[in-house]
């Protein structure tokens, strides 16, 4: 197939560009040109943003793409700088889970959506949920993307949490920084929250079952593990994917230092049906092998940015780890 990437250079269009060009396919990227990875494998590139897309439409088309992937349609003026300019072809959106309303109970502390929560549940009625968070572009809301894919026959993919090689989230981190320091005691919340997450080359194997099928226009998938354990077992998996041992040891959540915080106790779960991506799409993730591969690679690549004044003593930087420990809660006082 020959198929165009929307933003194919960092995490998980990046392993999309790498999973297609691994089974043979011709893939064009069009990314901005500000991240071109030396070790990203062979293939054609067009540089412009989004908002210039326009002046690359003509050599989009002339690529003749069999599908076209868009890995980044965030706001409404994404969508209105791209899908107009592209040609009658399949299309792929990555979206997300976040469009839910369950997604937004969490933000706001609550509970009132059942799980697991399918492709029929309900979708959030507060609009821009990261205008007073932070985190994302303040326009940012793929409520306001997805339906313009969806009239154009595009196949709407709702991922899950993603997490793998090359994460700029760093969704592993909370535990991995703990066992490159050598930490044996790790404090944690009740650990009791779920939220379904997926290994980023499933994500990929997702999109490449879409691709060709011709059944699935107008569709939304939900795409995440089939399974999914607390984050206090999912902590203890990646401890056993590092070979590392360590206690997690239950403190005060009110102590828990700010990236162990996903250890406390939340109201509403996130908890995501990907039944009809499996029986549609004859889909299967690997939750298994992709987790030991991603703790592999987070290993030795560990974040870029260490502090500009590293303590003289490692011990430091774990001062808040330290106060929690110090105030564990014996098990006999411990209520979940």
């Amino acid at each position: 197939m020959r198929v165009v990437v929307v933003g194919g250079t960092k995490f998980i269009g990046r392993r999309i560009v790498e999973e297609l060009a691994a089974r043979g396919d011709e893939v064009l990227v069009v990314h901005r040109g500000e991240t071109e990875p030396a070790d990203l494998v062979e293939c054609r590139h067009l540089h412009a943003s989004r908002a210039e897309f326009a002046s690359v439409a003509a050599e989009v088309r002339a690529f003749g793409p069999d599908a076209i992937v868009d890995t980044l349609a965030m706001s409404r003026a994404d969508v209105t700088a791209v899908l107009p300019h592209l040609p009658d072809t399949q299309l792929v959106l990555l979206s997300s889970m976040d469009v839910y309303e369950a997604f937004w109970l969490v933000l706001n502390e609550r509970e009132g959506e059942p799980v697991p929560l399918n492709e029929s549940s309900r979708l959030r009625t507060v609009r821009y949920p990261y205008r007073e968070l932070g985190g994302r572009p303040s326009d940012y809301d793929k409520l306001d993307v997805e339906p313009s894919y969806l009239e154009r026959g595009a196949t709407v993919l709702r991922l899950a949490m993603i997490y793998g090689e090359h994460d700029h989230q760093r969704r592993e981190e909370f535990i991995l920084r703990r066992v490159r320091a050598g930490r044996t005691r790790i404090p944690v919340g009740s650990g009791t929250w779920l939220w379904t997450r997926c290994y980023v080359g499933d994500v990929a194997a997702a999109v490449l079952a879409t691709l060709g099928n011709s059944s699935v226009g107008g569709e939304v998938f939900n795409i995440g593990e089939p399974s999914v354990r607390s984050f206090r077992g999912w902590a203890q998996e990646i401890l056993v994917a590092a070979g590392h041992e360590a206690e997690l040891v239950r403190v005060p959540e009110a102590l828990l230092p700010e990236d162990l915080e996903v250890t406390k106790s939340y109201h509403q779960h996130l908890v995501f049906d990907a039944y009809k991506a499996t029986q549609v799409l004859g889909w299967r993730p690997d939750p298994a092998a992709g987790l030991a591969r991603s703790v592999r690679w987070h290993l030795v690549n560990p974040p870029a940015n260490p502090p500009a004044d590293p303590p003289a003593d490692a011990s430091e930087d774990f001062a808040a780890d330290d106060t929690a420990l110090a105030a564990a809660i014996p098990p006999s006082q411990r209520r979940s």
